[in-house]
């Protein structure tokens, strides 16, 4: 059909939801009491519906928001779509505002009351590279030493591939969209303009460059639930847009509780 769109509804619990709020919100979203209530109990925001109109997916966000739960509607699209992102290089803390520099030189003014939320977590980076492979093929020489019957060596070859690492990140996102203002990767920051405070650890210079965010932008929410790791069996490109999504869903998350807050 044309201009066909998935809408989801995502929805996060507070606490650990009571059985009778699971049954209800099950009938809701019309899903099994016990997908329900994993859904609810991790206390991050997840995606728990999908409905072909913009119109479902708001009415079911009623009716889980009546419930006390955080739910909000996000489209297909807007979810998916790839953030278009400031990577930081070096930075200069002012008095009420921060200098951000790329490595290309441009710079990005952030004043102290225009950043709404600060979010630490890990990335995963994709780069191209080369990887081992083994592979088992036959060795001819002793195959045709013991009479045909196949006998199969290891080879170790390089091949073309694209490896992923996990990044320590941190993000800080502005009043009015999802994609982050400026993102500051560990291993991507020149730590010299933390002068005496500077270690030798880029772990500990990345830890004192969020503490410092943290007290240039006081009034921004703070949220380091992404900094648990995935796993390295997890390092994939499905794995990079699985946490990419939580970074938007996070996002959409605190600005749906924050309208509620104040209605």
């Amino acid at each position: 059909m044309a201009g066909y769109e998935v809408v989801h509804v995502a929805v996060a619990a507070p606490n650990i939801p009571d059985p009778e709020i699971v049954k209800k919100v099950a009938t809701i979203v019309n899903k099994d009491p016990y997908q329900t209530r994993l859904l609810l109990s991790s206390g991050f925001p997840k995606l728990i519906a999908h409905h072909p109109s913009l119109q479902e997916a708001e009415s079911t966000a009623r009716n889980l928001t009546d419930l006390g739960l955080v739910a909000f509607v996000c489209q297909n699209s807007e979810l998916r779509k790839p953030s278009k992102v400031f990577i930081v290089h070096t930075v200069e803390f002012l008095n009420g505002e921060a200098v951000f520099l790329n490595t290309g030189g441009q710079t990005k003014i952030i004043k102290s009351a225009d950043v709404f939320l600060i979010l630490k977590g890990v990335l995963q980076i994709s780069a191209e590279g080369e990887t081992t492979e083994t592979e088992r093929k036959i060795n001819w020489g002793a195959t045709l030493l013991l009479g045909g019957i196949p006998i199969r060596r290891k080879v170790k070859e390089r091949v073309s591939a694209t490896i992923f690492r996990e990044e320590p990140a941190v993000r800080l996102y502005g009043h009015e969209s999802s994609d982050p203002a400026v993102q500051m990767l560990q291993h991507d920051m020149a730590y010299s303009f933390l002068g005496a405070q500077m270690a030798s650890s880029s772990a500990a210079n990345f830890n004192t460059v969020v503490a410092k965010l943290r007290d240039l932008f006081p009034r921004a929410i703070f949220d380091d639930r992404l900094m648990k790791s995935s796993g390295s069996e997890s390092l994939s490109a499905k794995a990079s847009d699985d946490l990419e999504l939580n970074y938007k869903l996070l996002y959409l998350y605190y600005k749906t509780k924050s309208g509620l807050s104040h209605s």
